[in-house]
């Protein structure tokens, strides 16, 4: 089996393979409903195999001073309790079994019930008619081929890499869907290099399945810190998406503050009085459904009340509103909303310019998501300019074009490489006095003055500042382009119906009848 030769060493593609095998067992299936059955067998592989790590040492205890069914001696170790009808040995012994979804959801139910910090969290549905039971057997056989949360896989984060592999591929599966729940690595991975989350409060108010938390708590352990280094604090509006978040986290023993409710961080803010020292978020682009005429008096709208039509400058303001006094916040937003005049957005715009918060502006090249091709930005926020930790950057913005970086994976997808990553961050690092000699680059970086800002009526597009040529076509404001294009295509049109006519009475001159 191609998941054993892998086990045996002799290939460092197991996630893949392991995708591609499970991805056959799917069938018709929808790829929405077969994510949580694959990812929660994969999490109830893992539990399974680290409380087995723990049952056999206490099991060969030579003193036997030890219960290896003593709950306790789990939970101080801080590892799952499996109660015995759930752990994996099990469950593959009963897999051919037409009952065997039966078995899985009141494993599911038993583990829930002996660990309060996983209550609502694990996948149920196993049991229902619609899920093939032949299928799930030769599932379950497929993920016990693989060792998850022993010490030594553990120590590889092998898990760690198998689901964020799965949830990237599910994500391409479900299209626009699945951008809901998660944003590429390596956009994650940019973020958190240039904002640094040493220590201190990292929150999310459009989590997801948490993937700006994992590769935060990843940097802390890269750069010598460790987990328990930055409390994490989130919210989720999709439930499914939330019990993702969860699990997500605690195959990596990641304690966090995520809140779900129905109705969202603008109308139910989970986390109101929480400033963070530093957000991290990919908010849905252009959203036209987020309820905004009910919160037109809204505390959070400090420099302009956003259209009821898109929720871009109600999320940038909603992350302004929870930063520390000396907080930073790097999130994604769609590039309208660096040059959009539609609604009052420039006039936002141009307030949170104004106020001096605006630290760095990238633009992204295209293909980078897998839900969307709306070209997309990253904003940058920083509450404390003067000089905390940094060099005083009062009245300046740093813009990088990063269009043509990245390489193509495939014929749809694109992703930044780790040298992209590095180049962006230092470049962002040299240029706010982390050591380093930062210059602009004509074509890739320039450190604009506010005063030049201004002359540009507070658009933040990269290529109005960065480009040594005249004209870029993300430098034009995306309403004023819009208008231009429509009008372009009216006068087009109007010409092809003016030589229709004329083609018509040339026509009818000779002899024909219309």
């Amino acid at each position: 089996m191609a998941v054993q030769s892998i086990l045996n060493g002799t290939t460092n593609n197991l996630e893949k393979t392991l995708w591609t095998a499970a991805d056959k067992l799917r069938n018709n299936m929808d790829a929405a409903e077969y994510k949580h059955i694959v990812l929660g067998l994969i999490f109830l592989k893992y539990i399974s195999d680290s409380f087995k790590e723990v049952y056999e040492e206490l099991k060969n205890d030579k003193e036997g001073l030890s219960d290896p069914e003593d709950i306790d001696e789990y939970l101080s170790r801080n590892v799952f309790w499996v109660p015995s009808r759930a752990r994996w040995e099990y469950l593959l012994d009963n897999a051919k079994r037409p009952e065997i979804g039966i078995l899985i959801d009141e494993a599911m139910d038993a583990i829930e019930k002996g660990n309060p910090s996983l209550l609502r969290i694990l996948p149920k549905n196993y049991a229902r008619p619609a899920l093939d039971k032949q299928r799930l057997g030769e599932l379950i056989d497929l993920i016990g081929n693989v060792g998850l949360g022993d010490k030594e896989n553990k120590s590889k984060d092998l898990l760690g890499r198998v689901y964020e592999y799965f949830l990237g591929q599910f994500a391409d599966a479900e299209g626009k869907k699945g951008g809901q729940f998660y944003t590429p690595r390596c956009i994650v991975q940019l973020l958190v290099e240039m904002i640094e989350p040493y220590k201190g409060r990292v929150f999310d108010p459009c989590c997801g399945s948490g993937g700006m938390f994992v590769q935060s708590e990843k940097f802390v352990e890269v750069h010598g810190g460790k987990i328990g280094d930055i409390s994490i604090y989130g919210q989720e509006s999709n439930e499914t998406t939330w019990r993702l978040c969860k699990m997500n986290l605690a195959i990596r023993g990641i304690d966090s503050n995520i809140q779900w409710n129905n109705e969202g961080s603008f109308i139910k803010d989970a986390h109101k009085d929480l400033k963070a020292d530093f957000i991290l978020a990919n908010p849905p682009f252009n959203d036209s459904d987020w309820k905004g005429e009910q919160l037109r008096d809204d505390i959070r709208w400090k420099y302009g009340v956003p259209p009821t039509g898109n929720a871009n400058f109600a999320w940038v303001q909603h992350f302004i509103h929870h930063l520390a006094s000396t907080g930073i916040a790097g999130f994604v937003l769609a590039n309208g909303s660096m040059s959009s005049n539609t609604s009052g957005e420039g006039e936002i715009r141009k307030n949170i310019v104004e106020a001096d918060i605006v630290d760095c502006m990238i633009i992204l090249p295209d293909k980078l998501f897998y839900n969307t091709m709306i070209p997309a930005c990253l904003w940058f926020i920083s509450r404390d300019r003067d000089n905390h930790k940094f060099r005083n950057r009062k009245g300046e913005v740093l813009f990088i074009d990063a269009r043509n970086m990245g390489e193509m994976m495939d014929r749809r997808h694109r992703e930044l490489t780790k040298e992209d990553i590095h180049k962006i961050a230092s470049t962002y690092h040299a240029w706010r006095g982390e050591g380093g000699e930062y210059k602009d680059i004509a074509g890739f970086c320039k450190s604009a003055t506010l005063e030049e800002i201004r002359k540009n009526n507070h658009i933040l597009a990269p290529g109005r500042y960065v480009s040594k040529e005249e004209e870029e076509e993300d430098s034009e404001p995306f309403d004023e382009k819009m208008e231009r294009l429509t009008k372009k295509l009216s006068e087009q049109f109007a010409r092809s119906k003016e030589l229709e006519e004329e083609i018509r009475k040339n026509l009818s001159g000779l002899g024909y009848d219309f």
